[in-house]
């Protein structure tokens, strides 16, 4: 034995059984998960195995959801890794309490109970607002740009479509004709063998193809018929306003039919094309909003949308904050990409006090000097949003999202990696949106130092 080194002895067989207990420090987050989780109510998704009696039994719910929330909270949420850790990764193991389920039993799982999953996201953020990390005093909402499971190519624009529709319309009559024309040789085109009358793999390609594309054109015009009717209607606009169709004269757009740029996704057809104002460019993908609480960063309301624009995100966000929490915050603050008259009319009726930009601003504006005295009668609600952001409190209480908002959307994507949706759907997404946003939040309670209590 070399007396310079520890003992080293891979083959060594161990006599006594080993504790998981053993296998971590007391104080690894892994066990703090699995603390929260079984403070949790999973009877919604135990419920959900009571009339299941087909083959063995089921991995408990207890265990499937710490591996899977977990997984959240260290950026690793693929099935396929998750049960690769469960061998490689001494946390997952400890987790799993010794069990491998392979990714097709993890993916049906988060899949089958999504929903209930990311109910729990309410669960959590009590718990947060129990350990003293949600006061509610100033939340600060923005929005990030994800990635949809989809590729931006497999995107068609309405004009696209419509004149691929004719093309591959022409090509399928063609081939059928040929067909129907050249009996004497089915033998070469269809094979010996062959009853002859099996549509040739050149022709299934173009007629499954047309099928998607109609489809998709379908479904863009029901959408342009749905939001003609809702503006005949009287549908209203952000500004309180009716919705009037914005049309030049030597436009040929018609209600009800969509515009030639209107695009739709085949692999996801809920996602959209949106530009990303980190990266400058445009991703397929959908708009995730945050709303988060000033004094820890904890997230009190998650939501996702297809829409690229944030101004109809307001009323939503803060209607989610009261149902989750049971009241509203006592101060709000949004970039200029959130502002409308509508919004900030509802906040101040919401007795919200409201901080919203009004436009964006350069670099290379001159800072204006904070206004004095009584506000001057007659202002409209633009002008009194740009004063009040000029004041020395408007300017600090704005200045609170960069430093409450922004810092979590790195932490997500950042650090955790997250970028990409797993999912496809906007209901789906909107699921694991909160399962993202509830991993973040039991980071900052872990963080905090919160003692879990039992019983």
């Amino acid at each position: 034995m070399d007396i310079r080194f520890k003992p080293y002895q891979p083959d060594q067989v161990l006599l006594l059984p080993p504790s998981l207990a053993d296998w971590l420090p007391a104080d690894h987050l892994a066990y703090f998960v699995s603390d929260v989780i079984d403070q949790l109510d999973l009877s919604e998704i135990e419920r959900s195995y009571e009339t299941d009696r087909r083959g063995q039994p089921a991995y408990h719910p207890h265990m499937m959801t710490k591996l899977l929330i977990y997984a959240y909270c260290v950026g690793a949420p693929s099935s396929r890794k998750i049960e690769a850790r469960t061998y490689e990764d001494v946390a997952f193991r400890v987790l799993a309490a010794g069990a491998h389920p392979d990714h097709d039993t993890i993916s049906e799982f988060r899949r089958r109970h999504q929903t209930a999953l990311s109910r729990l996201f309410i669960q959590v953020l009590l718990l947060c607002e129990r350990a003293g990390l949600v006061k509610l005093g100033h939340v600060a909402l923005d929005g990030t740009k994800v990635k949809a499971n989809a590729s931006k190519h497999k995107a068609m624009s309405y004009g696209r479509m419509c004149e691929k529709e004719k093309e591959l319309t022409r090509e399928v009559e063609e081939l059928l004709r040929r067909a129907e024309e050249v009996d004497e040789e089915e033998d070469r085109r269809y094979g010996k063998g062959k009853r002859g009358d099996e549509l040739p793999e050149e022709l299934r390609f173009r007629e499954s193809r047309l099928k998607k594309i109609r489809e998709a054109k379908e479904a863009l015009e029901r959408e342009a018929r749905e939001e003609a009717q809702a503006e005949a209607e009287g549908k209203i606009d952000e500004q309180g306003k009716p919705v009037k169709r914005k049309r030049s004269r030597k436009s040929k757009q018609l209600p009800g039919v969509p515009k030639g740029s209107d695009q739709r996704n085949f692999t996801d057809p809920e996602s959209r094309i949106m530009k990303d104002s980190t990266t400058k460019g445009f991703v397929q993908g959908y708009n995730c909003q945050a709303a988060v609480d000033s004094k820890s960063q904890v997230i009190v309301a998650a939501d996702v949308t297809n829409e690229a624009n944030d101004k109809r995100q307001v009323k939503v966000m803060v209607d989610e904050i009261k149902g989750n929490l049971g009241r509203k915050p006592k101060e709000l603050s949004a970039d200029s990409g959130y502002y409308s008259e509508k919004n900030v009319k509802y906040l101040e009726g919401e007795e919200v006090d409201v901080f919203i930009a009004v436009g964006k601003r350069k670099h290379t504006d001159k800072e204006a000097s904070a206004p004095r005295g009584r506000i001057p009668k007659g202002l409209s609600v633009k002008e009194r949003m740009e004063r009040k952001l000029r004041t020395k409190r408007g300017k600090k209480k704005y200045g609170l999202r960069k430093e409450v908002a922004e810092p979590v959307f790195g932490q997500v994507k950042g650090v955790r990696g997250f970028r990409q949706f797993l999912l496809r759907g906007l209901e789906d997404v909107g699921c694991e949106w909160r399962l993202i946003c509830m991993g973040h939040n039991i980071l900052k309670l872990f963080r905090s130092g919160y003692v879990l209590t039992t019983g």
